[in-house]
């Protein structure tokens, strides 16, 4: 499986907004348990279905996205992808991107004279990113409250 990318319809939206309370309790009672198998029963199924643990919380995961209106995506981390397409999901441009690859701080292989980055790369990156953007956030935030600023 290369990529499963669904649009979020509206009839889908009221859908993930109803059961998405069930959901989630079940969720919360599984962690509770800190088992690593959750039953399932399927309405018309006879047999109960055993999933993963993390199966529901990713299942969680995509209604709670639904309810809202956003569409999915499920990509392999393994996927490559090109500058561009690294470009459009970190929200920057491509030649940013490509000075982030050139100074070796996001790995990428070249096919021929194209660059291909790895989508685990590229969302470890994300995450170093997003961690340092909110540590530094709140350092600032707190520095303005010792100097009280106001805000």
């Amino acid at each position: 499986m290369d990529a499963i990318i669904e649009k979020t319809t509206k009839k889908d939206q009221q859908i993930a907004k109803a059961s998405i309370k069930q959901v989630h309790l079940a969720s919360k009672k599984v962690s509770d348990d800190r088992s690593n198998v959750v039953t399932i029963n399927i309405q018309g199924k006879g047999e109960p279905l055993e999933i993963p643990t993390k199966a529901l919380f990713l299942l969680f995961d995509i209604l709670d996205n639904m309810a809202d209106g956003r569409s999915i995506a499920i990509i392999q981390p393994d996927n490559e992808v090109s500058t561009q397409q690294a470009a459009d999901l970190l929200g920057v441009s491509r030649p940013h991107v490509i000075k982030l690859l050139e100074k070796g701080i996001i790995p990428f292989s070249k096919a021929g004279t194209h660059r291909r980055i790895l989508l685990k790369d590229l969302v470890e990156y994300d995450k170093k990113q997003k961690k340092s953007r909110t540590e530094n956030l709140d350092f600032l935030a707190k520095q303005a409250q010792e100097l009280n600023m106001g805000y």
